[in-house]
């Protein structure tokens, strides 16, 4: 996707889902780099991307869902973590199985480990991460409206 596209497509999101657009722009007040909130924007980018793809008419994804969603999403990992190493690994592919974008979770969390082992690590990077987790979880719930 050439600079162009991306600003079309970003001017787009926008419009259509607001909410997803100041996800990312909201990483640099939570003192996320430029440079990783590029990374973000263009995963959301593709997100949004699959989303018009689809030809559905997807509603509008609120600002509280969004925050619903990230709610849950780090209560599900805080569960995860407080457990051993196999039943961690049951809840996980618990997750994985019950999940109604498997697809999309799949290449979130893919290109996410690939992103995180390629960087210097710093503490806000959880934001990015859990953002993007979110951002699924969002739209997933947003197709199970679509029916």
């Amino acid at each position: 996707m050439d600079m162009a596209q991306k600003e079309h497509l970003a001017e787009s999101m926008l419009r259509e889902q607001p909410a997803l657009f100041s996800s990312v722009m909201v990483q640099r007040q939570m003192g996320v780099s430029i440079e990783k909130m590029d990374f973000l924007l263009n995963l959301i980018l593709i997100c949004f991307q699959a989303m018009q793809e689809t030809g559905l008419k997807w509603p509008v994804i609120s600002e509280l869902a969004f925050e619903q969603q990230l709610t849950r999403y780090v209560a599900n990992i805080q569960f995860g973590a407080d457990l051993t190493e196999n039943h961690s690994a049951q809840v996980i592919q618990h997750y994985i199985d019950d999940h109604p974008e498997k697809e999309l979770l799949a290449f979130v969390q893919s290109e996410t480990a690939i992103w995180f082992n390629r960087i210097e690590p710093e503490s806000s990077d959880t934001f990015v991460m859990l953002t993007a987790g979110s951002v699924v979880n969002c739209i997933a719930l947003s197709a199970l409206a679509t029916g």
